[in-house]
């Protein structure tokens, strides 16, 4: 019983910080398609790719961004001082979708980042566009 209410607040809070966040993002996030990540990898601009889904999504069927790096959202909070050393870069984030990565990206923007974009259609779009393609 203990355990079904610790799970219950924990989502219940996981939930409270996506529906902060995500009515937060906006101002300076910048939105990027799937065209324009690959093209910034393939230009070697200055950036960082986050991926903020789980590790089996990371692994798993749609793969994921070579040479990003994999923090989940429901852990971005406590792990965003991993980041500081690419403060000055700019910070890509992506997830499935675009859900989670608006979340993740009111989060580095709250935690002071300024340079944050997202990816508009994640990796499910990425896989549509590029067939798990050499990027994967």
């Amino acid at each position: 019983m203990k355990q079904r209410i610790g799970v219950v607040v924990g989502l219940g809070l996981v939930a409270l910080v996506f529906l902060l966040a995500y009515s937060q993002t906006g101002g300076g996030t910048m939105e990027y398609s799937v065209h324009d990540l690959k093209n910034k990898i393939e230009n070697q601009d200055d950036m960082i790719v986050l991926d903020v889904r789980t590790p089996l999504e990371y692994n798993g069927e749609l793969g994921h961004v070579e040479n990003s790096i994999l923090i989940p959202v429901q852990e971005l909070e406590l792990r965003v001082r991993e980041l500081d050393r690419y403060r000055d870069r700019e910070v890509v984030v992506i997830c499935k979708t675009q859900n989670r990565s608006r979340v993740a990206a009111s989060i580095l923007q709250n935690a002071g980042f300024e340079r944050v974009a997202y990816v508009r259609g994640g990796m499910v779009d990425w896989n549509v566009q590029f067939n798990n393609s050499q990027y994967k």
